[in-house]
């Protein structure tokens, strides 16, 4: 007899808890019928539902300008690159040149000649 006294006392519980639970899921009737309403184009807006629009349109305006930020971050990044190495290229050329061209004078003989 007592396993059917365990057994009986469980379905007992579990349907006193399924009943509690049951009134804190679903909402009432008035309430649910109101969620399930669609809102008429003109109609105004509710405070909660411009306050969600809101919230959204912050974040992807703040998404947009990360993105864009890191975006103009890496351009910049690449032209400065790009000048350092041009700079470089530039520097060395102009060394060799000067290096070809060197006279033994310093500064070179060009520079040192006498206009009549």
């Amino acid at each position: 007899m007592t396993w059917r006294q365990a057994l009986l006392l469980s379905c007992f519980s579990a349907v006193v808890l399924l009943s509690n639970a049951k009134q804190k899921i679903f909402m009432q009737e008035s309430d649910a019928s109101n969620f399930l309403k669609r809102r008429g184009k003109r109609s105004p807006k509710s405070r909660d539902e411009v306050n969600a629009e809101n919230r959204q349109k912050l974040r992807a305006d703040e998404l947009r300008r990360e993105y864009y930020e890191e975006q103009r971050n890496e351009f910049e990044n690449f032209v400065e690159e790009q000048n350092d190495e041009q700079e470089e290229r530039s520097r060395e050329a102009v060394e060799q040149w000067r290096q070809w061209h060197y006279d033994g004078l310093y500064p070179s003989y060009l520079y040192n000649r006498h206009h009549i």
